[in-house]
């Protein structure tokens, strides 16, 4: 749904803490209805980031707009247009689902009857409607992150920041959460998603930026980053051990750089799917049946791990 209009925009965003660079010259750009992942590990400085662009934290340099708003000139702006859910459920555990939602809507200016209206909404939308009448407290995890969403979309905001949001959360709700950022975004919203899931960014995020020490290291969509630096290859599993050299070979002759993983099993490198022709006409070529020909594609896991590296290298 991405119209090409930037609806966050970073430039040389830096941000020290005494002779500390938390953040160091970030730019980055999201448009409007996508979804950027911003991936890292603890102490990159995606949280920073975030607190600079939703006004919590002032940058110590650069310029960044949301929603068309200078954070640092136009807060005000900015805020109204943003919601923000944290790595923790920040609701109010005393009160249940549905007076929290409804306190948030007074405070943001709606009439007792708007604000009903909006919390019974939202409840709906998030499978809270049953526990509505509940203390907060006695919420399930993912229940709670599910209220701290909705809480965040209470003003209808333009531009959501996810920071984390799904951290401590079992793989049933992980799924549930994600199928309502995928509507969110289907309605037109746009999405920063810090995450150090990789299967989350893989699923959600339509680019990807990756910080390493407060610095962007690489960006692109997921098929980007993972032709930069992951590479294709193919399996053959061997219905007879002893054709592993001679498999070998054939894949050898044809231009292939084959390598033994276990008995019966060759691995290769390819540039491209179209080679798995060339595969299996070296196998036929040479008598060989193969039990299977599995072709394997990069995933961001090996992404990941190969920018660490190379960022570490440099550092060291």
């Amino acid at each position: 749904m991405s119209t090409g209009d930037p609806m966050i925009e970073a430039t040389g965003i830096t941000r020290t803490f005494g002779s500390v660079d938390a953040l160091s010259s970030v730019s980055l750009s999201v448009e409007r209805g996508t979804v950027l992942g911003l991936l890292g590990h603890n102490g990159a400085g995606k949280t920073t980031l975030v607190n600079v662009l939703s006004t919590m934290l002032p940058a110590t340099s650069g310029i960044a707009r949301v929603a068309g708003f200078d954070v640092a000139r136009e807060g005000g702006e900015v805020r109204s247009r943003i919601g923000l859910t944290g790595q923790f459920a920040s609701v109010d555990q005393e009160l249940t689902g549905r007076a929290n939602l409804v306190l948030l809507a007074r405070l943001l200016g709606s009439s007792r009857a708007q604000a009903r209206a909006r919390a019974d909404e939202l409840l709906e939308a998030f499978s809270l409607t049953k526990a509505a009448d509940r203390s907060a407290r006695t919420y399930s995890g993912g229940m709670r992150r599910r209220l701290d969403l909705a809480a965040s979309l209470v003003g209808r905001p333009q531009v959501i920041f996810l920071d984390e949001p799904t951290t401590g959360l079992d793989p049933t709700s992980r799924l549930n959460l994600w199928q309502i950022v995928e509507g969110l975004v289907g309605d037109g919203a746009t999405v920063l998603l810090t995450t150090q899931y990789l299967d989350e960014a893989d699923r959600l995020a339509d680019t990807i930026t990756v910080l390493a020490a407060g610095a962007v290291v690489a960006s692109g969509t997921a098929a980007e980053l993972k032709a930069q630096v992951g590479q294709r290859t193919v399996t053959v599993r061997l219905d007879w051990r002893r054709s592993t050299d001679l498999a070998c070979a054939a894949l050898r002759g044809a231009g292939l750089h084959p390598a033994v993983s276990e008995p019966g099993v060759v691995v290769s490198p390819i540039a491209s799917s179209r080679e798995i022709a060339t595969v299996f006409r070296a196998l036929d070529g040479a008598g060989i049946e193969a039990d299977d020909v599995a072709l394997a594609e990069p995933t961001l896991d090996d992404v990941y791990l190969t920018l660490a590296d190379q960022h570490a290298s440099r550092v060291a």
